[in-house]
């Protein structure tokens, strides 16, 4: 492990490498992570699996039960159809906010591997980041289950799920590291981070249709970053459609330039961890 007190490598090759590296360490701490959430409840990990079920359950009998929703005008969806759609939106937008609100804490949470341990500090985001995937995937299944069990069938389209996510993860790894370094020298990030993630959510289709905005407003919906994902995912679960590569591409490139950016930003200022700390 090299010290953090040394001049950081910040290249490309250096930030694959190091996850690379330090993938034993990675797993295990992930592993710890997620077990940890639920330490001393008698359901254990169980509860993973039961949240994402309760949530679809109480969607499905306010949206379907009580409001009568539709995703369209005069849609021939059945009943349960808007809980899915809605549910979708949900997990891209779960996954964004968990790894996003959690960034600015990172390092404030494990300062002892900044003071006493020589510690690769950049593993923390991944670690975080590997976390929220997990539950995000128990979501996900749980939602193709209950679409299974809707519809009778599951689009084989759905196989391009992780093609349509690898853009939103590799954007969410950039992010998180700018926000855990930031998150030791201003401590308002946090705060921030809370207010910006619960308007990406309301700016986002996650409980409407992009085309039930008006044209002059849906620029706006268009530029947030989680639009994009939520529209391929719907197309690959619920619709079946295969989804817009060019589109996922693009992303993936813009993606990956952020998540560099971000790991040199936080190699350049983690030399100053210890002193604020």
């Amino acid at each position: 492990m090299s010290n953090p007190h040394l001049k950081q490598r910040i290249s490309i090759r250096a930030m694959l490498g190091s996850i690379l590296r330090h993938k034993q360490l990675i797993f295990q701490m992930t592993k710890r992570e997620v077990i940890g959430r639920y330490k001393g409840s008698s359901m254990g990990l169980a509860w993973s699996f039961l949240n994402p079920l309760f949530m679809l359950a109480v969607y499905t009998f306010v949206f379907s039960v009580a409001f009568k929703a539709r995703w369209s005008v005069g849609g021939d969806e059945s009943k349960t159809q808007f809980a899915l759609i809605l549910f979708v939106g949900m997990i891209v937008h779960g996954l964004f906010a968990e790894v996003v609100n959690k960034a600015p804490t990172i390092i404030l949470g494990n300062i002892n591997y900044v003071k006493k341990v020589v510690y690769p500090l950049e593993t923390l985001s991944v670690i975080s980041l590997l976390s929220a995937i997990f539950h995000s995937v128990i979501s996900l299944i749980v939602l193709m289950l209950a679409f299974v069990t809707f519809n009778g069938y599951l689009h084989w389209t759905s196989i391009f799920l992780p093609a349509v996510f690898l853009p939103l993860i590799v954007f969410c790894l950039g992010l998180s590291w700018i926000l855990s370094s930031l998150g030791v020298y201003i401590r308002d990030v946090g705060q921030t981070t809370m207010i910006i993630t619960t308007i990406m959510m309301f700016l986002s289709p996650v409980f409407f249709p992009v085309t039930a905005i008006p044209e002059k407003f849906r620029i706006w919906i268009m530029l947030n970053p989680l639009t994009f994902i939520i529209e391929q995912a719907r197309e690959v679960l619920i619709w079946g459609h295969v989804p817009n590569w060019k589109g996922l591409l693009i992303y993936t490139g813009c993606a990956s330039v952020i998540a560099w950016l971000g790991f040199a930003f936080f190699q350049k200022t983690r030399k100053g961890f210890a002193d604020v700390l």
